[in-house]
């Protein structure tokens, strides 16, 4: 698998969503536009809890 998604929960607003885990921009929530993940030129850095990890096929 090249890289995980993660289910995580903003800190903000209890929002929930899916994040890659690799992500290569800002991923910022859905609801309230708070910075969820940031870049950092391998795994991305989750500023907010991760709820579990989604596992694909």
């Amino acid at each position: 698998m090249a890289g995980n998604f993660y289910q995580v929960r903003c800190g903000d607003c209890e929002n929930e969503q899916i994040v890659f885990g690799k992500a290569s921009t800002e991923v910022a929530c859905a609801v309230c536009g708070t910075t969820l993940a940031r870049p950092t030129g391998g795994n991305a850095d989750i500023g907010h809890e991760i709820v579990e990890t989604v596992e694909t096929r």
